[in-house]
């Protein structure tokens, strides 16, 4: 039911950033959701420093069957 308000939601996105009352911050955020939704979201790149300023990221898995049989 949402996607039925998309054609209408992107109109009105469009009329923030052509508006000339409209202010510069609302503006902004407009023109991001719109670039988001039509190109998508830039990749974001992770970053992780461990102990020591290690930056390799360790992977320990343990099997637990103590106690179950």
């Amino acid at each position: 039911m949402c996607r039925a308000y998309t054609g209408v939601s992107v109109q009105t996105l469009g009329n923030y950033i052509n508006g000339p009352e409209t202010e510069p911050e609302i503006k902004l955020r407009a023109i991001q959701m719109l670039l988001e939704r039509g190109w998508g979201r830039p990749a974001q790149q992770i970053e992780h420093t461990g102990k020591d300023g290690d930056s390799e990221i360790h992977l320990i898995m343990r099997t637990i069957t103590e106690g179950k049989r």
